[in-house]
């Protein structure tokens, strides 16, 4: 029996579009997730603080050949930590840059996996119709903010137009001033480039785990996951900006710095929505 193709699949609703390879999803990809249940004692029952999360309406990305990477919000990395949050008790609110519908690495998705299936039908009618960032944006970043977190989801779909976003630099440099966590993985924390495109870079010095340039530059290329090199390297570009990246691989290791909350590829979905479903609570119960 042959092994899967290697070959970027193309995505005939776009010119020059292309999806993963047979190959890398049969490698990347699961039915199931790793959920195992949720961790926390009792949900946060006050109905005051509430999660944004930003979500990507971008579907296309292109590469540095010219093709068009067809990608999205990887599904596992959005709804694990959105289960934990919203079961930990707080309601989530989307949105994303235009308002138009957040965009999801389908082909990703965990089609057996219940838990999964049910926060996404739970959320389905925020993801087609989300808010739009700069609509909310003074409600959000307001001194009596009903936030108290911020999610950024991963998939390469992040780094389309959110990491140049002033609405995103905005929401960064509130959630950093007022203590609030800022929740994100394997692409997502290509996100916080965008503090630094308008103004000064609240995070350097600060610690993070993300996906490994390595794979970006080398396996996701040789085994078709993408059709061609990055426009750039999010480990690199925030390396440059003074952050400390303390994964080298992909294993599930997620990393607390302050109030940024990250993780390494979708292997850390699940453990970084334990750890984002702890600090949530305690930080209701801190805060009052």
């Amino acid at each position: 029996m042959s092994e899967p193709s290697k070959a970027p699949t193309p995505d005939h609703a776009e010119y020059n579009a292309y999806f993963p390879s047979p190959y890398s999803l049969s490698r990347y990809t699961a039915p199931k997730t790793d959920f195992a249940g949720l961790r926390f004692d009792q949900p946060y029952t006050g109905g005051k603080y509430r999660v944004l999360m930003i979500g990507t309406d971008e579907r296309y990305l292109q590469m540095q050949n010219g093709k068009l990477f067809s990608t999205g919000n990887h599904p596992v990395e959005t709804l694990l930590p959105m289960l934990h949050i919203h079961e930990a008790g707080f309601e989530i609110d989307v949105c994303t840059l235009s308002g138009n519908s957040v965009k999801f690495e389908m082909w990703a998705m965990p089609q057996e996996d219940e838990a999964v299936q049910k926060i996404f039908a739970t959320y389905l009618p925020k993801f087609q119709k989300p808010l739009k960032l700069a609509d909310v944006l003074e409600r959000a970043t307001a001194s009596d903010s009903p936030y108290i977190g911020v999610l950024i989801p991963g998939g390469h779909g992040a780094f389309t137009a959110i990491p140049h976003s002033r609405e995103v630099a905005q929401v960064l440099n509130w959630a950093v001033a007022q203590q609030r966590s800022i929740i994100t993985l394997c692409h997502g924390p290509a996100a916080l480039v965008a503090a630094a495109e308008h103004g000064a870079f609240p995070f350097a010095g600060y610690n993070l785990a993300v996906f490994p340039d390595a794979l970006d530059e080398g396996a996701n290329i040789d085994i078709g996951y993408m059709p061609g090199r990055l426009p750039w390297l999010v480990a690199e570009r925030l390396q440059q900006l003074g952050m400390n990246v303390v994964n080298s691989g992909i294993s599930g290791e997620v990393c607390r710095d302050r109030e940024l909350l990250t993780g390494d590829s979708p292997l850390a979905a699940n453990n970084l929505g334990i750890l984002a479903a702890d600090v949530l609570l305690q930080a209701a119960a801190e805060f009052g």
